[in-house]
């Protein structure tokens, strides 16, 4: 089993890339979250990875995180949830908005994902629920940093786009309109 590879980054398309690793090009299904966090081409990256064998092929999936394929793993389990879904859920909410959404029961937070209805998300939280339940620390969501990614989902952006503007910004007294400001910014570059 592949674990992880640790290449330079030859190519990045919209949920794929390719790692240069020891003479070999390994092209790797992931995330739109994976891509986006990924150096240039030509930099150093390290993707860790599943490898899914059937019938008719052998296909890599990459995560940025073990955590990641944890829940990847997870959510292949679960009946009707395949590979491509898979990314597809880790695609359109990050890891810990998965886990939120699942524990707390909310089959309709995951119908926001590509290829899936009310019948999977609520087999997603059936089958998943306690086992992210017992052992999921939970980071606590509240207040203003909240209030900008809400709002910037609210103008269009995806919930890891918002996500991603409101990393670095620093909430520390500062009002809701001044640190959307920033965030807006940084999407701006």
């Amino acid at each position: 089993m592949i674990s992880f590879l640790e290449g330079e980054v030859v190519h990045k398309g919209a949920t794929s890339v390719v790692l240069a690793v020891g003479g070999v090009g390994y092209d790797v299904s992931v995330p739109t979250s994976v891509v986006s966090r990924l150096p240039g081409v030509g930099k150093t990256a390290r993707i860790h990875t599943r490898m899914v064998v059937r019938d008719d092929s052998m296909t890599l999936y990459g995560f940025s995180s073990t955590d990641e394929r944890e829940l990847f793993d997870l959510l292949t389990g679960v009946t009707g949830v395949g590979p491509k879904v898979g990314l597809s859920f880790l695609s359109a909410l990050s890891a810990d908005a998965l886990r939120r959404a699942v524990i707390a029961g909310d089959a309709d937070a995951l119908t926001v994902v590509p290829g899936v209805g009310k019948k999977v998300a609520q087999r997603v939280v059936v089958d998943l629920r306690d086992r992210l339940g017992g052992e999921a620390e939970l980071p606590s969501e509240g207040g203003p940093i909240v209030d900008v990614r809400d709002a910037l989902v609210s103008l269009g952006m995806t919930p890891q786009e918002a996500a991603e503007a409101t990393r670095d910004v620093d909430a520390d007294g500062r009002e809701v309109d001044d640190m959307l400001r920033e965030a807006l910014q940084k999407v701006g570059r």
